[in-house]
């Protein structure tokens, strides 16, 4: 998954819970992609911080977020 249409599914994922926080957000995002795609977004996490391991969920949980941050743009 590229991280135009991870933020594709963010997006879409968000118009479905308005109310969540951005974490949450991710977290269903996370859940909906499925086992693979989870290792994959956490192996990319960790990758970016340098580790080698730690909780896929909450891994892929921050790769989500760092995308999405990453791709929004500065805050002004």
């Amino acid at each position: 998954m590229t991280d135009e249409e991870l933020l594709i599914e963010f997006a879409l994922t968000r118009m479905d819970n308005p109310g969540l926080e951005l974490e949450d957000v991710a977290s269903l995002v996370v859940r909906r992609v499925g086992p693979e795609r989870m290792l994959d977004f956490a192996a990319r996490n960790l990758a970016a911080r340098g580790e080698l391991r730690g909780a896929v969920f909450e891994s892929a949980v921050e790769h989500v977020l760092r995308v999405v941050l990453t791709l929004r743009g500065p805050a002004d």
